[in-house]
């Protein structure tokens, strides 16, 4: 009678329990790493979904193992957003015959190389999820194509989920856009060239050409119709800027209008060098110098080689009467491989530039200064004007002569701005200002970071080099630096996360397979067994 009581008891402590977490739901995050712990901003753009939101996963299938683990993640992370707010709700979707309506939504497959069992396959998977408010659609692309090993891929791509989510919400619940010219006078990039940057910032922004010398318009008229943008795009000018336009840029920065500076101070190009072979660079006069200098920066007429490069594609033969053409390294297109926890460019893939120049950062104490471009030790910095030739990629290297260390290519500027024209006559009549509020703005010693290829006279992905095939981050970073600039440090903070994954080991694996199979079968059977083999033996011995 008194195990009866005791049963009930706790059969009874058991409902309680289960009752009470139901009802008051209690969530700990016990990993080391707080890889289930949500950001105080993501917590705050997931508490303001007001009407039900749908997230579908095209993570459902026949996966490798590894992949299956970003499928739990992901998983996780929704189960997470949905303790915060019930609105959310997600499902996974096997997207085995959807496939062109997939693409058409602008979900491209990846290419998944399998291994097993010593086998390597090639399988097409949709790491994309749709989420959905009312009438309101955003694509989250859960895994970056790049050169890296797909365990380095996996890692990044983990890592990414909560801001890939936080940053897809946040745009269906964005009212209102934000403004953002783009420069067209001065001999800036055409649109064509800046397709792939322009296109990923559509959907957050609204996007204007700009031009600093309409014929039709005073200059006051000019700074005013600046003024209404909240954000500035200069991208590879190639000719001078006068006082008066030095002016309306310095009042629009000292009026808090923000400026992502992409600016090449030599005449370096591609063109020219696979046209003849070699040439002449000289320096470019932007006439920017003492703006930038104001602002706390300096960019300098010099040409940067490292050693840690890109690769261009030359003709080195012919063969049956066909081009051959090989892939080489050329030291004046760096690659930057990003190690600091900088949320612009934490967690990309390396970052292409092409004859980058060196920035000088100037003691200006009201002006925090991180840099975001950093190339390797191993550079050599030249002055101009110097002749390139196509013929030095075949000479051997001299380590000896890579040895001016880390330079700087591009810099994010935090404060409060003096004016370049606080104590100098001014080029025209305005209601000057002498000294910003607190902002920003980013400058970049490369003018073609941001331009795509042509082919067939269509825009080619950023990312994706057309003739070698080598994959970037270019677009990615730019992306963050713009939406870093217009506001969005917060939600780019949550890309700091660093999770500690442990991969499995393909190797032991495969080797240990059959070891472990048994184990995994042959071990339960074994303890069920013992654990018979003592209850028996303890109740011959009790009734004995």
């Amino acid at each position: 009678m008194k195990g009866q009581k005791n049963i009930i008891v706790v059969l009874g402590l058991i409902i309680v329990i289960n009752v009470l977490a139901y009802w008051f739901p209690v969530r700990k995050d016990l990993t080391a790493d707080a890889r289930y712990t949500l950001s105080e901003t993501t917590e705050s753009i997931v508490e303001s979904v007001d009407k039900p939101l749908w997230v579908k996963v095209y993570l459902k299938g026949d996966f490798p193992l590894d992949f299956k683990r970003l499928g739990q993640a992901v998983k996780a992370h929704l189960e997470e957003l949905r303790a915060v707010n019930k609105r959310i709700k997600f499902a996974f979707v096997n997207p085995s015959g959807m496939e062109e309506e997939l693409i058409k939504q602008g979900m491209e497959p990846s290419q998944l190389t399998v291994e097993q069992d010593g086998e390597v396959s090639q399988k097409l998977i949709f790491p994309y999820a749709l989420v959905k408010m009312g009438a309101k659609t955003q694509v989250v692309n859960l895994l970056t194509p790049s050169g890296d090993t797909q365990d380095d891929q996996l890692q990044r791509a983990i890592e990414n989920i909560e801001f890939a989510f936080s940053d897809a919400i946040s745009r269906l619940l964005q009212d209102k856009k934000q403004s953002l010219a783009v420069l067209r006078s001065h001999g800036t990039l055409e649109d064509i060239y800046l397709y792939d940057f322009l296109s990923g910032l559509k959907s957050k922004y609204n996007l204007a050409p700009f031009t600093l010398r309409p014929e039709s318009l005073n200059q006051q008229q000019v700074l005013d119709d600046l003024k209404k943008y909240n954000g500035l795009i200069i991208a590879k000018p190639t000719t001078t800027f006068s006082e008066d336009d030095k002016y309306i840029l310095d009042q629009y920065i000292m009026q808090g209008g923000k400026a992502l500076w992409m600016l090449d101070y030599t005449t370096a190009s591609m063109d020219s060098l696979q046209r003849d072979g070699s040439s002449l660079i000289i320096p470019r006069d932007l006439n920017l110098t003492d703006l930038l200098f104001s602002y706390g920066v300096r960019v300098n007429h010099n040409l940067v080689e490292d050693l840690y490069s890109s690769k261009i594609a030359l003709a080195t033969g012919n063969v049956g009467g066909k081009t051959q053409f090989s892939n080489l390294l050329w030291y004046y297109f760096p690659v930057i491989l990003n190690q600091n926890n900088n949320p612009i460019s934490k967690n990309l893939q390396p970052i292409r530039l092409k004859f980058t120049s060196t920035i000088d950062t100037l003691l200006s104490p009201d002006i925090v200064k991180t840099p975001l471009l950093q190339t390797s030790k191993l550079t050599r910095v030249k002055g101009t004007p110097l002749v390139i030739d196509l013929s030095e990629i075949s000479q051997k290297v001299q380590p000896e002569h890579f040895r001016s260390g880390t330079q700087l290519a591009g810099v994010l500027l935090e404060g409060q701005f003096p004016s370049a024209y606080a104590y100098r006559t001014k080029p025209f009549e305005t209601q000057h200002l002498n000294k910003s509020d607190a902002h920003k703005m980013i400058v970049i010693a490369d003018g073609d970071i941001a331009a795509n290829q042509i082919q067939g006279g269509q825009p080619t992905p950023l990312d994706i080099d057309k003739w070698t095939g080598q994959t970037f981050g270019n677009k990615e970073f730019l992306l963050n630096a713009v939406n870093y600039l217009m506001g969005d440090s917060d939600l780019l903070n949550i890309r700091r996360k660093t999770l500690d994954l442990t991969m499995l080991n393909k190797e032991t694996l495969a080797r240990q397979k059959t070891l472990w199979q048994w184990v995994n079968v042959g071990l339960p059977l074994l303890i069920l067994g013992l654990f018979g083999l003592v209850y028996t033996l303890i109740r011959r011995k009790k009734y004995r």
